[in-house]
């Protein structure tokens, strides 16, 4: 992979992103690729992990800084390894051999455009996953058209002074909003086969964070102004305190279950029952898979 300078997120830093060592940029990574698991993962939404589970690549650095990811080892640690366009194409054929019913690529964004180039000559035979926090911008999406069948963003926050606080990017909401926009204009309604996987289509996912309840309410109302009708949401509940958050109090915690109704009441008021909503028991720090290379072809 050559060196080039990097626009590919809404940061558009600039960085030059050159062969086999760190970038200055946001996300750190260098030209080519960065794994830090291969593997078939079972913690998706039913209908993309299914019996067998779903083929997830997580891809390390993110263009993102929230304060409490659950995979910081990879995300803000940048832990991984580099590996070459065949050797991901030849871990996208082994995960398909171990039944896996799709390839999930996890926090691609900072690769988006480099994806795009492996996929164009890779035909999957199963769905191909973009699994996001949505920061995305919409240029680099259009470059994926017919190249992705299935997109997962999130859709964290509304009000910038909240997403600068916990992700440091002011601009989430005007990027985010306008990237599940266009994914649902590629992906357009949900597709799914004989025993209820995703083909295509989107879901977009939200976590209720402990004292953001209006953020929540916020971005469902959000979802069911400006998407179709039957626009498949997500609401995760597993939030759990990971990472130092001494300067976030609020976010030591995990939600209550006054937190957890409150929003799931507004979900239902809205008429947002198509998709997917997690129990409030499910914030348990196993869901978290371990980042050891497994998997990953050097």
């Amino acid at each position: 992979m050559d060196a080039f300078i990097c626009t590919a997120c809404p940061r558009r830093c600039g960085a030059l992103r050159e062969p086999d060592r760190p970038s200055g940029g946001v996300c750190g990574m260098p030209a080519g690729f960065m794994v830090a698991r291969a593997a078939l993962h079972q913690w998706e939404e039913p209908c993309i992990s299914g019996q067998n589970g779903s083929g997830t690549v997580f891809f390390s650095g993110c263009s993102l800084r929230c304060v409490y990811c659950q995979n910081q080892k990879i995300s803000l640690g940048r832990f991984g390894a580099p590996v070459t366009e065949e050797n991901l194409m030849r871990m996208f054929d082994r995960l398909i051999e171990q039944g896996a019913h799709n390839l999930n690529l996890v926090n691609p964004t900072h690769y988006a455009p480099m994806l795009a180039q492996v996929l164009q000559k890779y035909h999957s035979p199963v769905p191909v996953v973009y699994n996001s926090g949505g920061y995305e911008r919409v240029e680099t999406l259009k470059a994926l058209e017919g190249l992705i069948d299935i997109y997962l963003p999130d859709l964290k926050y509304v009000d910038s002074e909240v997403s600068l606080r916990y992700s440091g990017a002011a601009d989430y909401f005007t990027y985010a909003s306008k990237a599940i926009l266009e994914m649902s204009r590629q992906a357009g309604q949900a597709v799914f086969n004989e025993n209820g996987m995703m083909e295509r289509g989107l879901i977009v996912r939200h976590l209720i964070l402990p004292r953001n309840t209006a953020q929540s309410i916020k971005a469902l109302t959000w979802i069911h102004e400006n998407l179709p009708e039957g626009t498949l949401v997500s609401l995760m509940c597993q939030y759990t305190p990971c990472g130092e958050l001494g300067a976030f109090p609020e976010l030591t915690r995990r939600i209550t279950h006054r937190e957890y109704k409150k929003v799931v009441d507004k979900l239902l008021e809205l008429g947002l029952t198509g998709g997917y909503l997690q129990e409030l028991s499910s914030a348990k720090d196993e869901y978290i898979p371990p980042f050891d290379l497994s998997g990953v072809i050097i």
